[in-house]
């Protein structure tokens, strides 16, 4: 039986990493929309999903909230990555393009600023063609508690 994980000692990408694993293992959201966990590091992340039959909307595009939801959810293991438990605050978006049945939407996350309590992350959602679907920007809320122990006792 492996010791349980602590923050203590890992580096920051290590830290990230660990963060990401324990937000995703009750992530059910993500999770059941099919995204993927790309890449993470510290302050930012980035999250995959295929746009399906039941993401469409009337117009035969991508509905805008499924695009909202892969950069929120990008914005999410971003600021997650230092092992503080952080949520949304506001986030705006703005639709550049459409997002296709089938495509595969990528959502990069970059943290820019984060102070106290207090960041803002950008994310750009783009397609494989590498064209821009979406631009997010989140300002997140540091609250209580941690992600993974500070330590392994606790």
């Amino acid at each position: 039986m492996s010791a349980p994980v602590s923050a203590e000692g890992l580096d920051p990408t290590a830290l990230a990493r660990a963060c990401a694993d324990a937000m995703w293992a009750d992530d059910k959201a993500s999770q059941g929309l099919g995204m993927e966990i790309v890449e993470v590091g510290p302050g930012r992340a980035v999250i995959a999903m295929t746009v399906r039959d039941a993401m469409v909307n009337g117009h035969g595009i991508c509905h805008g909230g499924f695009v909202f939801t892969l950069a929120d959810s990008a914005f999410a293991f971003a600021c997650n990555s230092h092992n503080q438990s952080t949520v949304a605050s506001h986030c705006a978006v703005a639709f550049l393009r459409p997002g296709k049945l089938g495509e595969r939407l990528v959502a990069t996350a970059h943290e820019r600023w984060r102070e106290g309590r207090s960041g803002i992350t950008d994310v750009t959602v783009a397609n494989a063609d590498g064209e821009t679907i979406a631009e997010f920007r989140g300002n997140s809320r540091t609250i209580r508690g941690t992600l993974i122990p500070e330590t392994a006792g606790g």
